[in-house]
């Protein structure tokens, strides 16, 4: 069967019969009638400085040693694993049109084609087949993780990846329900990243510890758990380029000496200081804790000028990012494309700017909300776009980390899900696919990739079966509706968010200390939790420096 839509932009608002009229920010993002802002400034000079995780302190060695302690300043964040969360508002798809999900056995253990129908693919193109023109099947496992051949997320990331890196590359899937169009799921799991460690030392940056695209508590759409809520850690809205520019300022004594003298500078300022400081009396009860923190401010100013000081940390200048005058094909987005006024462009730069924080270790954990993704009662094609754009973008990621050399985890959540009632759309972007018709939880499931260099990380088990079962951290029916029984996570999102904190701390073998760092977190006894985790660890502890 087909049916005539009448066709609009895909990136005008969304006004559904079945939807009260948008007085939210949330139901605005959702359904298009607001997004992120987003713009970057001209290049005239190729980056400076696009590794800052190689770069070493030059302060006097007496002063270096005080950076760590007593003043706790840090120069390459916690030396965890780099997080980096895509947060799609609105209630997109993510389950086997992009991610497969299957029966109890796994990604491979398919579902029934009435299954795969109402999750959007028609009974010739649902996983077991073949694609006729291409001659492959339609379960795909080049990224690791399962995922629908012609998934739209898939297509976005194999064209931001270099050739030959997906190869680093696997994942899980979690199956689980979330309430549809509304940002009181607490999905948001970026302040538990942030105490993910032994002693709850987890995600942290040298210059921030969290980032989001959005100016909320969450740094995107979707609430946070409140039991995880840390005032101290509520993360600094960087939604474009010139964010992350403005984020460090050296001065002007940066522009009128050399780094090396402007260094210098700042350390006899501190010198002098410490000397006066120990002459006086403040007359304060706290007085050694004030003369502390007088002092520590002259220190990091000292160091700010130190490792920023004629180094730009603005993503479009950065090559690797982004293609520089004269430079094409070295970045990740060309020139046209990262500069473009349309929505693409925005969120390419949006993405930029929390990449280049997280990934090269200038913050812990980043959010990136993208919105629109309400996209049902409509032709088809408009999702196949928007998921592809954001699968651009998550390649983006994965490509950059890739390019500096360092780890990644990379999480996708939305709030609640879509489902199709088999009526295709035959147009060239609609691909013959099923249109998205209605909200529906019952669909609803988030996954994660991790990029490790050098080795794809492993995934849990001795046999194809274990393997299956801790690739898959749940299932549905054959009819293709989650199983709430079959892990805590499945009904209940702050479980869900505490699932892929554990995932988090088992990539750096940290999995033991989970309960010491969340004492309710309704995960079980030791044995469910090892269900419950995908990867044996990539990295022991702490990155010292980039793998």
């Amino acid at each position: 069967m087909s049916k005539k839509r009448n066709a609009r932009h895909w990136d005008a608002p969304q006004l559904h019969a079945d939807h009260p009229r948008p007085v939210t920010r949330r139901q605005f993002v959702a359904q298009g009638l607001m997004t992120g802002a987003a713009y970057t400034t001209g290049a005239s000079i190729l980056s400076l400085f696009s590794n800052p995780r190689e770069a070493l302190a030059a302060l006097s060695p007496d002063l270096d040693s005080l950076l760590q302690t007593p003043c706790q300043i840090s120069t390459n964040g916690a030396g965890k694993i780099p997080f980096i969360c895509f947060d799609l508002a609105g209630g997109a798809n993510i389950i086997s049109s992009n991610v497969l999900v299957g029966r109890a056995g796994g990604q491979n253990d398919f579902l029934s084609t009435a299954g795969y129908e109402k999750m959007g693919l028609p009974g010739d193109m649902i996983p077991g087949l073949i694609d006729p023109a291409l001659q492959l099947p339609y379960e795909n496992f080049d990224l690791g993780l399962g995922f629908h051949l012609d998934s739209a997320f898939r297509r976005g990331i194999m064209a931001s990846l270099t050739p030959g890196n997906e190869a680093f590359i696997n994942g899980a899937v979690i199956p689980a329900r979330s309430d549809n169009d509304t940002g009181n799921n607490p999905h948001n799991p970026m302040y538990g990243i942030a105490r993910a460690g032994a002693g709850g030392l987890g995600a942290n940056g040298s210059i921030l510890t969290l980032a989001g695209t959005e100016n909320t508590d969450s740094g995107g759409n979707s609430m946070l758990p409140a039991a995880l809520y840390d005032p101290e850690l509520r993360p600094t809205k960087v939604d474009r380029p010139l964010d992350v520019a403005n984020l460090v300022d050296t001065g002007d004594l940066v522009g009128i000496l050399t780094k090396d003298d402007a260094t210098a500078v700042m350390e006899s300022i501190y010198r002098l200081s410490d000397q006066k400081m120990g002459q006086v009396d403040t007359q304060i009860t706290r007085d050694a804790v004030i003369k502390q923190m007088i002092r520590c401010g002259y220190l990091k100013a000292a160091d700010i000028a130190d490792r920023f000081g004629g180094v730009p940390i603005d993503p479009s200048l950065d090559p690797l990012i982004v293609d520089q005058p004269g430079q094409p094909g070295t970045g990740i987005f060309t020139e046209a494309e990262f500069n473009a006024g349309d929505r693409d462009a925005s969120e390419f730069r949006k993405t930029a700017a929390i990449m280049k924080l997280v990934i090269n270790g200038y913050a812990g954990a980043g959010c990136i909300e993208m919105g629109g993704y309400d996209y049902h009662g409509g032709r088809r094609a408009e999702g196949e776009v928007k998921d592809e754009r954001a699968g651009r973008c998550m390649g983006a990621c994965l490509e950059y980390a890739a390019r500096i050399g360092v780890p990644l985890m990379m999480y996708v959540f939305s709030d609640g899900s879509v489902s199709s009632n088999g009526t295709l759309d035959n147009t060239e972007q609609g691909r013959g696919k099923g249109e998205w018709t209605s909200d529906n939880s019952s669909t609803a499931g988030s996954f994660f990739l991790v990029y490790n260099p050098g080795r794809r990380a492993t995934i849990i088990g001795a046999t194809a079966a274990e393997i299956a079962a801790h690739q898959q951290i749940g299932y549905m029916d054959a009819g293709g509706s989650v199983q709430r029984a079959a892990t805590p996570a499945a009904n209940n999102v702050s479980l869900l968010v505490n699932t892929v904190i554990l995932n988090y701390m088992a990539l750096h073998g940290e999995q033991g200390q989970f309960g010491n760092v969340f004492p309710n977190h309704g995960l079980g006894n030791a044995a469910l939790q090892d269900s419950l985790t995908a990867f044996t660890p990539i990295v022991s502890g702490i990155i010292a420096n980039p793998v």
